[in-house]
């Protein structure tokens, strides 16, 4: 297991050279976002279009940065969505993972955050592995994470400062930080991925 330094130190060096469009993708996945909030449409349209349109660009702005990390890609505005490209699988699999997430926060709120890190590498499976869909790749995630969420959460727990500078700048600081989060998790992933072998007994969403 590397170290969490190790990680963001790893995320920084994918950055270097592109903080400035990584800034720039996050803004408009933001604007994406709060535009589609603020729709003068009926209140039950406006959720069920933010979905639609959120989740595929969502998992394009996550692989975004993995593709970053390996160095197979650049920052690039067009690949926020590329959820589009795959819609019905990518959105499928993700408003599943949603509604575990919802159902299990119902039910006490520590579960369902924990929840919410089994399911945390769903993104990433569903790009390196098309043949995966729904249930598929959302237990592969959880299988990948056993054990493991607690240093996810601990990674991110590592953020902290960098998150409140960057509300201290007015939130501009988090256009930069959010790249950043994104970056050191695919770099989570990537270390998973090469050190986990063999098969793992299946769990139940």
């Amino acid at each position: 297991m590397k170290r969490y330094s190790e990680l963001r130190a790893e995320a920084r060096a994918a950055l270097s050279g592109k903080w400035t469009m990584a800034a720039l993708v996050t803004l408009i996945y933001l604007v994406i976002s709060v535009g589609l909030s603020y729709l003068p449409i009926n209140a039950v349209l406006r959720y069920m279009l933010i979905y639609i349109v959120m989740l595929p660009v969502g998992y394009g702005y996550s692989v975004l940065f993995l593709d970053v990390f390996r160095k197979t890609g650049d920052v690039e505005l067009g690949k926020l969505f590329d959820g589009f490209k795959d819609f019905s699988r990518i959105f499928c699999t993700l408003l599943l993972m949603v509604v575990y997430t919802i159902l299990w926060t119902l039910l006490l709120i520590v579960p369902g955050i924990m929840k919410s890190y089994s399911y945390a590498m769903t993104a990433f499976i569903l790009r390196d592995e098309p043949q995966l869909k729904n249930n598929e790749a959302i237990e592969k995630s959880m299988r990948m994470m056993e054990g493991h969420k607690m240093n996810l959460f601990v990674l991110d727990l590592t953020f902290i400062g960098w998150i409140l500078l960057g509300i201290v700048t007015c939130g501009l600081g988090l256009l930069w930080v959010e790249p950043y989060i994104c970056t050191a998790r695919a770099a989570f992933y990537e270390m998973l991925k090469k050190e986990q072998a063999g098969t793992q007994p299946e769990i139940v969403a």
